[in-house]
Formats: C-alpha cells, sequence, structure tokens
C-alpha cells in the first residue's frame, strides 16, 4: 500500500509540474531561416545595336556592365528574418558618351566620346524585414531601398502580405510599392546655350566648330520644371498546387508613373527642319517629350510541372499593356534537368513582343508640331529572341567551407538576347550561397 501511495504521489506531482512548466505546452516550429545565409552575385552585361536614343534613334547602342551584389539573410529569431540587399553597378556606355559627342575628335554617333558621360556608378540598398505566423499561414513583409546614380536618386518603400490555406495548397498575396525618384537632369551638349540665360551661337561651342548643312541652327528647347518622378504599384498574386506534380500561378499588377518620364539627354530629329552638322554629327532639333504620366497593367500566369526525378518543366505567360499604347506578349519555359544529385542544367527560352508606343518616330520621323515624341527603340515595335542555359551546384550539407561559411549553392547561367531591330545583348550571372556555421 505505501509503495502504491509513494507512486500516485510522484505521478501526481510530475503531473502538475508538466502544466505548470511553461515548456511543456510548446508546440515545436521550424524556425523560417534556420541560419544566416549569405549570397554573393555578380553579373557581366554587354549590348550594341544602331538605334540610339542619345543621339535620336540612330548611332552606336555599345555599353558594358559589371554588377556585384551581397544579399545577407538573417534569422532575428523563430519567427522573423532580417535581410540586407546591396549592390553596386559599373557601366562603360559608348552610346552614352555622346551626351557630349565633341570632347574629343571628330564627334560621329557610331563612335564613342571621352565625354563625362561615357561611364557611372550605380549603387543600392534594401532593407526588409519579414514576420511569419506561428502556423507559417501568414506571413507579412516591408521593405526600404535607396538608390543614386550621376543623374539621380530613388527612394523607394513597400510592403507584401501572404495567406496561405487549405493545408498550404492554396496561397494568395498582395504587396505595395513606392518609389520617389529625383533626377538631376542631363542635357545634350548643343541645347545647353539655348536654355534660359544662354547665349546661343555665341557659344564657344560653335564659334570654335563649323557648323555644316543649316547654319541657322535654332533648337526648339526649354529645360524640364519638374525633375521629380513618383511611381505607385499594386500587384496581386494567387498560387494554387493542382496536382502533386504540378503547381499554378496567377499575378495581376498595376502601376502609376508621374513626373518626369522622358529621359532629359535623348534627342529627337525632326523631318520637317533642316538638318545641322558638327563633325559628323548631326545636332539635335530638340530632346524627348512624353506625358507625364503613365498607367501600366499586366496579368501574367505560370505553370511548373514536375515531369519526374529527372525533369522539371516551368512556363510562364504574361499580357501587359498600357496607356501609351504598347500592348506585349511574354512566353518562357525553362526546363530544368537534374543530372546528378548535385548538379542541374537549366535550358531556357523566352519571346517577347510589343506594339510600338503612340509617341515613337524614328529617326526624322516626327515633326516640330508634336506635342510629343521620341526615337528611343525601346518604346518600338519589335520581337525578340532570348536563349538561356545554365548550370548549378548544390549541396545541402554545405560541406565545403570559406571561413565560418559553408558554400550550399553555386549559380551560373548565361542569356543571348536578339531583337528584330539590330540590337543584341548577352549576360553572364554567377551566384554563391553561403550558409553560416552555427
Amino acid at each position: 500500500m505505501k509503495k502504491i501511495i509513494l507512486f500516485l504521489c510522484v505521478f501526481a506531482f510530475a503531473k502538475a509540474y508538466s502544466q505548470s512548466s511553461p515548456d511543456s505546452t510548446k508546440v515545436y516550429k521550424k524556425r523560417v531561416l534556420e541560419t544566416t545565409e549569405v549570397d554573393f552575385l555578380s553579373s557581366y552585361y554587354s549590348q550594341d545595336g544602331d538605334n540610339a536614343a542619345v543621339s535620336g534613334g540612330i548611332g552606336t547602342e555599345e555599353l558594358t556592365d559589371v554588377t556585384g551584389t551581397f544579399v545577407i539573410s538573417i534569422p532575428l529569431n523563430d519567427d522573423d528574418v532580417l535581410t540586407i540587399d546591396a549592390g553596386v553597378s559599373a557601366y562603360t556606355s559608348a552610346s552614352s558618351s555622346n551626351v557630349g559627342p565633341f570632347d574629343d575628335g571628330p564627334a560621329d554617333p557610331f563612335q564613342a566620346s571621352s565625354g563625362a558621360s561615357a561611364s557611372d556608378l550605380w549603387a543600392n540598398v534594401t532593407g526588409s524585414y519579414s514576420h511569419s505566423s506561428d502556423d507559417r499561414n501568414d506571413i507579412w513583409s516591408a521593405k526600404i531601398s535607396v538608390s543614386t546614380e550621376y543623374d539621380y536618386f530613388s527612394l523607394g518603400v513597400g510592403g507584401t502580405y501572404t495567406k496561405l490555406f487549405n493545408k498550404k495548397n492554396t496561397e494568395l498575396s498582395v504587396s505595395g510599392n513606392v518609389y520617389l525618384d529625383t533626377w538631376n537632369a542631363i542635357y545634350p551638349t548643343e541645347l545647353r546655350p539655348f536654355g534660359e540665360g544662354g547665349n546661343g551661337l555665341n557659344n564657344r561651342l560653335f564659334t570654335e566648330n563649323t557648323i555644316t548643312g543649316n547654319t541657322n541652327y535654332a533648337p526648339i528647347f526649354s529645360k524640364f520644371s519638374d525633375e521629380g518622378r513618383n511611381s505607385y504599384s499594386l500587384g496581386f498574386g494567387f498560387s494554387q498546387i493542382l496536382h502533386k506534380n504540378v503547381q499554378g500561378s496567377l499575378a495581376l499588377d498595376f502601376v502609376q508613373q508621374q513626373g518626369l518620364l522622358s529621359t532629359p539627354f535623348q534627342r529627337v530629329y525632326f523631318g520637317d527642319l533642316a538638318d545641322s552638322f558638327i563633325d559628323n554629327f548631326q545636332l539635335a532639333d530638340a530632346i524627348e517629350r512624353l506625358p507625364d504620366s503613365r498607367f501600366k497593367v499586366a496579368v501574367g500566369g505560370r505553370l511548373n510541372w514536375f515531369l519526374n526525378e529527372m525533369f522539371t518543366a516551368r512556363t510562364f505567360y504574361r499580357y501587359y499593356f498600357d496607356d501609351w499604347g504598347i500592348n506585349s506578349h511574354t512566353v518562357s519555359i525553362e526546363v530544368p534537368v537534374k543530372i546528378t544529385d548535385k548538379f542541374t542544367l537549366y535550358p531556357s527560352y523566352r519571346f517577347y513582343y510589343q506594339t510600338a508606343a503612340d509617341y515613337f518616330k524614328p529617326y526624322e520621323g516626327a515633326l516640330s508640331t508634336d506635342e510629343y515624341y521620341t526615337s528611343d527603340y525601346d518604346l518600338s515595335k519589335y520581337s525578340a529572341n532570348q536563349f538561356g542555359f545554365g548550370l548549378s551546384y548544390t549541396d545541402i550539407f554545405a560541406r565545403a567551407h570559406i571561413w565560418k561559411l559553408g558554400l550550399k549553392s553555386i549559380d551560373l547561367k548565361f542569356y543571348q538576347y536578339d531583337r528584330d531591330t539590330t540590337f543584341s545583348s548577352n549576360i553572364i550571372t554567377t551566384g554563391f550561397k553561403f550558409v553560416l556555421d552555427q
């Protein structure tokens, strides 16, 4: 009897202790991010073509750009993650160098100038914070970003809410972003003397160089009174697991832009005005003029199909339109091929087609009586093909180490892009993902 009483006392005590213990009722939940992750990303981009907007739709579009970015994702606790994304991009451009083509040697739209606009540095820092609910069915995130370049400064804020339900087979999301940009407007060299307070043809550019063609050069030029540009976006997403091997998603995005949407250093040549030249370079009749508002809508969908252990098909389609008259279609497919447990190949193809903006005119296609005009071929009618190939290495155990960082994955990708105009480009990207040892 004493043993029975002792046993009951111990059992009652243990039960009481377990009910009062602060840890006993805690349900285990997996951390959103187990450990700090560090990504190092870089890219090399080059392009060429013969329709530079800087020189009014003619001239070289040659440009090279090198970018380096690092992303640090830090778990603050089981539910919260802080991410810092910082990047620098350095470019050299024969095209933009012709903002000031008269700095050295005979000026020519198909040759680079040594002017200050021949190269530049872009920098960006973005900080984001995300919080997940205990059941991981609700995710809130917010971000702030700052970008700067020689002729603009941008401040952005945004947030996203994601809801998962139906045993996490269904996902809904809504996101919003605001970007407040300020230009430091740079104008073509030959137009600056014709701005307010300028001395026109008495400027040394014209007195020390010979104007050929129409020697009574008189461009249509005035500086922009407002150099601000604001962009507001609202996006909705829906994702559904349709089958154990098939996942589909839909996205709808709205963007409203207001302010200075013209690029101040892009020239326009009018068909009803006589041409003026210095050397081989045609002097601008005006700069690009576009409306101060633009509304964009894009709707698209993805369908990912796990075919078997080796092949997966990822397809995408998007339709876009805006109130400038552009309509576009984008179709792409990527077929990851898992050749081993650690290596995967990524062949891909993308097709793009768009109509021209209402205000686009090719070289000397615009008239001086037009209200709006641009010779930027990014706003022209064109189609484009992009072929890509990638290779990734993944080691979930991160056995390879650099200092306290375990190498989790390496990605290498190449893309070749060609329009049905003279424009073409290619880009090589690399990415290294590390996890911090605990």
